[in-house]
């Protein structure tokens, strides 16, 4: 074969493969080329749908786009811009760690939760619902605090969730460091006034200061019963385990309001006992619930900074959750998660799971409430 012989076979080969890929484009977008190149299902033939304007704007098919092609959103949703700027939940990351007082690295937990989440798939046979056909969920990026401030990263937290739960959306938010939930509570309750809180995590998080500083990991919600800002009749901590500084943690814990549900409570009594004195001490307020992934043992749970041996099981968590479906869950948040002490992506997969359970619940509550 001559050089030019060889130059036609490249040239016609080149056309060929590049009428392969137009070809292959063409059928994601679909023949009125409506679709979009990374699959995602538009909603009705518009480009417009989603939102609160038409039918919810799914996933990214991956029976069209592998899994881990494409951008890593939340369960491959869509951004919040791509569904005109609102949602019924928005999935929020807070990649903020400077209150930790152990091991930090929960600033990078939201993005390795949305890495994670890209096995998710759109119907849960646990809750017997299709969360994202339900509602508009889609991912609203990061709130962006300063590192260097705690303070100052607080009122920005806050500032940014009144901004999002002004849309009358419901946040998933994705920490970051449990420093979050304190700006992320008080944004709640300015909008529905004092919130039941569960809390679910190792440690009881009601400690007055580290170091002389108030706002911290350790903190938020003796600040927030401070501040008026949770109902003090309908709290409880969930999965509390390990050593404490002394009994006056617990009396103070006490003291504010909260009920405490060990690790140990959930192993002798069983998750459906469990979940049924959470429901009955919540009754129908609206209620925040606030994850710690620490609550899950280290065999479940080894990234994160401050493990502590004794936790729940992922499917203890997952099973009690799903038993609170029929609370009014008007926000959560998901913290703590490290990547860098992770084996294998253990901990994040817990993660998205876990957030995936909670944004069905709001799905399935909006949807009710719409009829």
């Amino acid at each position: 074969m001559t050089s030019a012989d060889r130059s036609h076979q490249d040239e016609a080969q080149g056309r060929d493969e590049a009428q392969a890929r137009d070809e292959a484009r063409d059928e994601v977008r679909g023949p009125d080329g409506a679709g979009r190149p990374d699959g995602r299902e538009a909603g009705a033939g518009s480009a417009a749908a989603g939102g609160r304007g038409g039918p919810p704007r799914g996933p990214v098919d991956s029976s069209r786009v592998p899994r881990y092609a494409g951008p890593a959103t939340f369960a491959r949703l869509p951004r919040i811009d791509e569904v005109g700027g609102t949602a019924d939940v928005a999935v929020v990351g807070v990649p903020f760690d400077s209150g930790v007082s152990y091991r930090p690295g929960a600033r990078f937990g939201g993005n390795a939760v949305r890495e994670a989440s890209r096995l998710l798939r759109p119907y849960n046979p646990a809750q017997d619902a299709s969360p994202f056909a339900l509602a508009q969920v889609a991912d609203a990026g990061d709130i962006a605090a300063n590192p260097f401030n705690i303070n100052e990263a607080v009122e920005t937290i806050e500032a940014a969730a009144d901004g999002i739960l002004s849309t009358g959306a419901r946040m998933m938010t994705l920490g970051g460091d449990h420093t979050i939930a304190l700006p992320l509570l008080r944004a709640a309750a300015r909008r529905h006034g004092p919130v039941a809180l569960l809390h679910f995590d190792a440690h009881l998080d009601t400690w007055d200061t580290y170091f002389g500083a108030e706002y911290t990991h350790g903190t938020p919600f003796r600040r927030a019963v401070e501040e008026g800002i949770l109902d003090t009749s309908a709290l409880s901590h969930v999965g509390i385990r390990g050593p404490l500084y002394g009994r006056k943690d617990l009396d103070e814990d006490e003291k504010m309001g909260f009920g405490i549900v060990t690790s140990a409570d959930v192993m002798r009594r069983g998750v459906d006992e469990i979940a049924q004195q959470l429901r009955e001490r919540i009754g129908d307020r609206p209620l925040y619930i606030s994850i710690d992934i620490d609550v899950l043992d280290p065999a479940h749970a080894p990234g994160t900074g401050t493990p502590e041996a004794g936790g729940l099981t992922s499917r203890e968590l997952l099973e009690i959750l799903r038993g609170l479906a029929g609370c009014h869950l008007v926000s959560a948040d998901l913290v703590e998660v490290a990547p860098a002490y992770d084996h294998a992506e253990i901990t994040s997969v817990a993660a998205s799971h876990t957030a995936y359970e909670l944004t069905t619940i709001m799905a399935r509550q909006i949807a009710a409430a719409r009829g």
